[in-house]
């Protein structure tokens, strides 16, 4: 069986996120384990200086790290990430059960992104598109398409 398990940062606060990344989950589940686990985000300070960003980084990326199974396939979502289609992700998901581990992260940072620390852990940095999404919509965009692709896998008529 298919293990999922999405890392974000921070928790979602309004209820139309909550419902659909919930109706995502409860669908994906017919076809694979899924567990979303959610880190505290840290407080941005008032200034945006490059070494509070790094501070508030490595808090972030050693919560992310901690909560990351053993023998995992890591996938970050990253503005400078590849850009797939959602056959290319349905054949991701399917290559990498098949020849690397039934066990697939998929991180989401936090508002500044993610720490060098996560970077170095992932096998392919994924991007959705080039533009920029909060990263609380980011969740259920994600669980979507890993429903999406799941159902192109199993020839579901929910991609047509």
């Amino acid at each position: 069986m298919i293990n999922l398990t999405v890392i974000a940062v921070g928790k979602l606060k309004e209820k139309y996120l909550v419902e659909g990344v919930n109706e995502y989950v409860k669908r994906i589940s017919k076809y694979a384990k899924i567990d979303i686990i959610e880190v505290p985000d840290e407080k941005n300070p008032s200034n945006d200086s490059e070494s509070e960003i790094k501070k508030i980084l490595d808090v972030e990326g050693q919560l992310i790290i901690s909560k990351i199974p053993k023998d995992a396939y890591i996938i970050t979502l990253e503005i400078n990430g590849e850009l797939i289609s959602s056959e290319e992700l349905a054949l991701l998901i399917d290559k990498t059960t098949q020849f690397e581990s039934n066990k697939i992260v998929l991180i989401i940072g936090g508002s500044h992104g993610l720490s060098d620390q996560v970077k170095l852990l992932r096998n392919k940095a994924l991007s959705f598109s080039k533009l920029t999404f909060p990263h609380q919509l980011m969740r259920l965009i994600l669980v979507e398409q890993l429903y999406r692709g799941l159902s192109i896998l199993n020839h579901s008529s929910y991609h047509k």
